[in-house]
């Protein structure tokens, strides 16, 4: 009976352990390009930190917005997300600045989820900010594939490969930073750093 008990003690102990494993793994994200995260996102804004209240199992942030990128032609007030990590919820800095992409609701409101592009302004360079008013919109034709290993064959002529992930440098590297996905007079797409497609 010993025995009985604590196996059935140190199964529980392992199913709860899974079950706290599981939870934790469940919001996983693949890396996604700035450029990426506009053409899919609904909403695209740069905006300021200046409220949260709790309201049933979601986070509202109350926003001060400073730049629409792209979505409706209204101001966002308000950001809502999960509360829960385990749920891909994101958790901000009163006051700080950031770019948000994310989606609309039915309900009119912008939600945000971990798997979202949202980063402090601030760390943004000059070239991102300035792709995000043009540049990136006018690539969303394109397809970015996110190359880690070789080989990285391109199956479509409006695809770049993202190789930055090749040496380890992902969202930090020259591509992520610098360039964007465009396409081309003849319809294929490659990158392109500070400047306009060839009309050749």
């Amino acid at each position: 009976m010993t025995w009985s008990i604590s196996s059935c003690f140190i199964t529980l102990v392992v199913l709860f352990l899974w079950r706290i494993e599981d939870s934790a793994e469940a919001c996983r994200c693949a890396p996604v390009h700035l450029q990426q995260a506009f053409c899919s996102a609904d909403v695209v804004i740069r905006a300021k930190v200046v409220g949260v209240t709790a309201v049933s199992g979601n986070t509202n942030y109350d926003v001060q917005q400073i730049k629409m990128f792209k979505g409706p032609d209204r101001v966002i007030h308000t950001i809502f997300t999960s509360s829960s990590s385990a749920s891909c919820g994101v958790t901000l800095e009163l006051t700080k600045e950031y770019l948000f992409t994310g989606r609309m609701n039915t309900d009119g409101r912008m939600r945000i989820v971990m798997c979202d592009f949202i980063q402090y302004w601030e760390d943004l360079n000059g070239t991102q900010k300035k792709s995000l008013t043009q540049r990136y919109r006018s690539g969303c034709d394109c397809t970015i594939i996110r190359c880690s290993s070789l080989p990285c064959p391109v199956s479509a002529p409006d695809e770049c490969l993202w190789t930055d992930w090749l040496l380890a440098d992902g969202q930090s590297g020259p591509q992520a930073k610098y360039s964007a996905c465009l396409k081309r007079s003849d319809g294929s797409c490659a990158w392109y750093r500070g400047m306009a497609p060839s009309k050749k």
